[in-house]
């Protein structure tokens, strides 16, 4: 799908909901996605007859971050829209690494719209960096949910947050730029090597397209099978419980050795999940321990995070561990 403000518009308005005459807020760096997506979204607005106003994070990590977010703000200035510098407080900046910035980033922006009643806060992730994020997940081990990556839409402190880039790649948003001749400045952590995205970034830059081809195509298959996937494991679940209230679940270890180790995994995912109420993954690679120790028969009692789980005869007890 080309990416033009026709085709913009028409998938925000069939894929997500909004007030009337809707006030937002779009997180821009400054850099060629969020500055793409400013265009879109103003144009956009003005057919709803809404407010939107741009949020500039200033980190505090680089010595002209500062700097950074006023030339920004000028450029905004320029295109006559609203724009406000957010500044991180220094003592909240002590590892200087991309999850800090992000936690840092989220916790200012989704403040500022609850203070100022903005229900919707838009921000430009686009196909590529779902691919980064699926691949950097697929290295760490992380579980079939997390490989699907990036969502369209969230919830983060009560705030909606939006990406409607996610299926543009950033050559699209490139040429989107190029053709419109919207102004925009290159990140420059984009190419600090000491970081993992950028790592992977330059990886899937550097691959040829048969190999890019065969990334996209396993991260689109699991994309469009994850509620298929999730309502399988419910009902695997559902029809195989043997016991189950608030602080134990009892299933029969011959269910588990059906399944494959993905599957498997996700079940007890599932029941950790039930157990703990706090929806706090657990990574596959400890999860993988506790499923050889089952498919081998050598499990009697194994610790994984806060859950205890038990053999007896054929019965798996999973319980929250005490200690």
């Amino acid at each position: 799908m080309i990416l033009n403000d026709a085709n913009f518009c028409n998938y925000i308005n069939n894929n997500f909901v909004f007030e009337n005459n809707p006030r937002v807020a779009i997180a821009v760096s400054g850099g060629p996605d969020s500055m793409a997506l400013l265009h879109l979204v103003n144009n956009w607005v003005k057919t709803k007859k809404g407010i939107v106003e741009a949020l500039i994070v200033n980190h505090n990590i680089r010595e002209n971050s500062k700097e950074e977010a006023y030339n920004v703000s000028k450029i905004l200035t320029d295109y006559k829209i609203k724009s406000k510098i957010l500044n991180t407080n220094i003592k909240r900046v002590k590892k200087k690494n991309m999850n800090e910035a992000r936690n840092n980033r989220y916790s200012l922006l989704t403040e500022y719209c609850k203070k100022k009643k903005i229900l919707h806060l838009f921000v430009a992730h686009h196909l590529d960096d779902n691919l980064e994020t699926f691949l950097l997940r697929r290295v760490s081990g992380s579980n079939f949910d997390g490989l699907a990556s990036i969502s369209k839409k969230v919830l983060i402190n009560k705030i909606n947050i939006l990406r409607p880039l996610l299926n543009f790649s950033k050559k699209k948003i490139y040429k989107f730029n190029k053709i419109n001749k919207i102004k925009y400045i290159e990140d420059p952590s984009n190419v600090n090597y000491r970081f993992s995205r950028p790592i992977i970034r330059k990886y899937l830059s550097d691959i040829n397209s048969d190999k890019k081809k065969e990334i996209v195509n396993d991260f689109t298959l699991i994309k469009k099978n994850i509620s298929k996937y999730k309502n399988m494991i419910s009902e695997i679940l559902f029809k195989n419980l043997d016991y189950v209230d608030s602080k134990i679940v009892k299933i029969d270890q011959n269910v588990l050795l059906k399944f494959d180790y993905f599957i498997a995994e996700r079940i007890i995912q599932r029941i950790h999940s039930y157990l703990s109420n706090k929806g706090v993954s657990i990574r596959f690679s400890k999860i993988e321990i506790l499923i050889k120790f089952i498919k081998t028969n050598n499990l009697r009692v194994f610790n994984l995070k806060d859950m205890k789980i038990t053999k007896i005869e054929n019965l798996l007890i999973f319980s929250l561990y005490k200690g």
